[in-house]
């Protein structure tokens, strides 16, 4: 399954390998693309392992928002 996230607040490099680790910390997510200049975060994961919730909270705990 795939989606994309619109996270707001990444502005730089560490930025966007903070997102991309978290992320791919969480069992379940096989890719993770983080495009900085529009702020979408396409997440590739299997929905049986990890939820869309999981997702977002891993984000967040980062620091970033996440728009719905």
């Amino acid at each position: 399954m795939k989606t994309t996230l619109d996270v707001q607040g990444m502005t730089c490099g560490h930025c966007k390998m903070s997102v991309e680790g978290a992320l791919n910390e969480l069992n379940g997510v096989s890719n993770v693309e983080v495009d900085l200049a529009t702020g979408k975060v396409e997440v590739t994961y299997d929905d049986s392992v990890v939820s869309l919730e999981a997702l977002r909270e891993a984000v967040e705990d980062q620091g970033y928002d996440v728009v719905a």
